[in-house]
């Protein structure tokens, strides 16, 4: 069913998917999408969402304003925020939009199982992300104090060696492909080492963390494993501690306990290699589907931190942010919002919100104030370090592989998107074959 204003007679009361009745549309588990009209919610997960998340955004826009209902993975309701003004808002009033899920009436009332793979990303865990107020300043004081450490201590200079032994691996033949062979794997070699991990968990994890923010019933066995290899790490450090982040949370004044350690190196792992991942892919596939952006980082004319800036607008790395609940009944977006309420955050949707930004192709240079690091006091405090690992592997390729140009037409890339995020899909290159590292 549509959504109706908040003064209308018919004013719902929270999300419109009456609990045991369903969504109006096909309940039939195929995982497709409904549409958006005529009585139908549509899924943010399935195949058409895989395949054109922008169009349902769009649609969604059109059909409800800045707030529309959806249904999310197993056919759980939320709202999907779509405007820029209002995921400011959502952002910047934890009083009112809460990041703590023990307030969200569809798990209160037992609607959500425990195995579904939202939990992974909604569920209530012992770190920064999952409290407000005092207990979110003193866990997060441990991250941000740390993250701030790890970023003086040679970050650029672990992304230079990786970035190199990646490139090593197809630097002789001419030809790679730039997700699987570079940006998908390099951000979490780099974070083993930042870690104190070993450089062989690298590629596992990776896989994992993509597992766990796609969801899938495969979710929570990678999730598992994540699990148990940081409490490993976490064990090891504290009979062995040396100059990382996991000795850092250790160590640090907040006094964290063994679980909230664990999660926070949970939560940091997953969040850093997953957007750091895709965002030097769009980066990447920004420069190279435009020649003068390309010309101009070669030449030293353009800096690659203005080509970053144009795709957190376009392309923001998650493009739906997990997740505020209500903490009591208000309005946002002319619509009623009931108190355990979900909402999601429409990062790209806001970025590109008409309101805010009237003709999407006149260029965001120099204007900062995009979504895609969140807002308010769970603002990503990583942005240094995720900034650093994108220049310097952009600066590292760029300077090893001479004649770099794009193998197929621009048209041909495509990307996947699951609820959260969308990914490109393969980035095929072709440059002047080397025979050894320059």
């Amino acid at each position: 069913m549509n959504a109706q204003p908040l003064n209308g007679p018919d004013s719902p009361r929270g999300c419109p998917v009456a609990h045991g009745g369903g969504a109006s549309g096909d309940r039939d588990g195929d995982g497709g999408s409904d549409g958006g009209g005529d009585g139908e919610l549509t899924r943010l997960y399935g195949p058409e969402a895989a395949i054109d998340p922008l169009g349902i955004y769009a649609r969604l826009r059109k059909e409800h304003g800045a707030l529309a209902p959806v249904l999310l993975e197993g056919d759980v309701p939320a709202w999907l925020v779509l405007g820029y003004r209002e995921n400011r808002r959502v952002l910047d009033n934890p009083r009112q939009f809460s990041r703590d899920s023990r307030i969200w009436r569809d798990w209160k009332e037992g609607h959500v199982d425990s195995a579904s793979p939202l939990i992974q990303m909604l569920g209530w865990r012992p770190d920064c992300v999952s409290q407000d107020g005092e207990p979110h300043r003193r866990l997060r004081a441990a991250v941000t104090d740390n993250l701030h450490a790890m970023a003086g201590r040679g970050v650029r200079r672990h992304v230079t060696h990786f970035a190199n032994r990646q490139i090593d691996a197809f630097a002789e033949t001419g030809s790679a492909e730039l997700v699987g062979d570079y940006a998908e794997y390099l951000p979490m070699l780099v974070l083993t080492r930042v870690f104190g991990l070993a450089e062989g968990e690298g590629r596992n994890l990776a896989v994992s963390c993509a597992h766990v923010i796609k969801g899938g019933e495969d979710a929570l066995v990678h999730n598992d494993r994540i699990m148990r290899i940081l409490a490993e790490l976490a064990e090891r450090k504290r009979l062995e501690p040396g100059s990382d982040f996991t000795s850092g949370l250790l160590g640090h004044h907040a006094d964290l306990d063994d679980d909230e350690i664990v999660n926070h190196l949970r939560l940091v792992l997953i969040t850093a290699h997953t957007t750091t991942s895709n965002l030097l892919a769009r980066v990447l596939q920004l420069i190279l589907t435009d020649t003068s952006r390309l010309a101009g980082l070669v030449s030293g004319q353009l800096n690659v931190s203005a080509v970053v800036e144009e795709v957190m607008w376009n392309t923001p790395p998650l493009a739906v942010l997990p997740g505020r609940f209500a903490t009591a009944d208000l309005e946002l977006g002319g619509l009623h919002v009931k108190e355990g309420d979900l909402l999601v955050l429409g990062l790209t949707a806001g970025n590109l919100d008409p309101e805010i930004r009237p003709d999407p192709d006149v260029s965001p240079y120099g204007n900062q104030s995009h979504l895609a690091f969140s807002g308010g006091p769970h603002e990503c405090p990583g942005q240094n370090i995720g900034q650093a690992i994108i220049e310097t592997a952009v600066d590292v390729l760029l300077h090893r592989l001479p004649g770099l140009r794009l193998a197929v037409p621009s048209e041909e890339l495509t990307s996947t998107a699951s609820t959260w995020e969308a990914r490109l899909d393969s980035l095929p290159v072709e440059f002047t074959a080397q025979t050894s590292r320059v």
